[in-house]
């Protein structure tokens, strides 16, 4: 089914817009964002995603298909698309997923592939540039963590449903919103993609 959209032509995501991503990704502590899990617009299933330091929308994501699972587009807060996210249609046990940069009408290079686990919760998740993932995830407890596993293992984004705050600990605001910590040294655009990822396979 073809996607809707919410500007006619949307535009690859500028210079930037990408620098920005990356200088929060490298900058000494760690960024915390809100995930809603509704579209902006009435009747579309997606993300809206704010910068908790900021109030701002930076990430969004609004999908019409039937099968949002197949292919899914994270856009900035104005509509550029930043990464298509397809899963594969090829028959198999383990689920397969492809990420590539901007939004994709023919079959391009994929710059991030996943693959779930047979059998437990965890995805294996590896990069063009050689850096490889593991998102592990309690579907029951509404978490997950991803850990880069390229040398060591060590903790570079999180998930987990959102409180209303310290004065009311273990409160949650609603089912449907988390709070996304990336640690320095993750892109934050490629976190939210392997949230969403991680999302359509749970």
């Amino acid at each position: 089914m073809k996607r809707s959209r919410v500007h006619e032509e949307p535009k690859v995501a500028s210079d930037h817009a990408e620098s920005i991503s990356k200088a929060k990704a490298f900058s000494g502590s760690a960024n915390k964002l809100t995930i809603w899990q509704k579209s902006l617009l009435f009747n579309g299933r997606g993300y809206t995603v704010y910068d908790n330091s900021t109030g701002r929308l930076i990430f969004r994501v609004d999908n019409y298909a039937s099968d949002w699972r197949m292919e899914m587009f994270l856009m900035d807060s104005t509509g550029n698309v930043l990464f298509t996210i397809k899963r594969s249609p090829k028959l198999s046990f383990l689920e397969r997923w492809e990420v590539f940069r901007g939004e994709i009408k023919d079959e391009g290079k994929p710059f991030i592939k996943a693959r779930k686990a047979f059998g437990i919760a965890s995805c294996k998740v590896s990069s063009a540039a050689g850096d490889e993932y593991e998102m592990r995830w309690s579907a029951g407890e509404g978490w997950s963590k991803i850990y880069q596993t390229t040398a060591g293992t060590l903790l570079v984004a999180e998930v987990n449903r959102k409180q209303l705050g310290k004065a009311t600990p273990g409160f949650l605001i609603g089912k449907d919103v988390y709070s996304l910590t990336v640690y320095p040294g993750m892109d934050q655009a490629t976190a939210m993609a392997l949230v969403m990822i991680n999302d359509a396979i749970r």
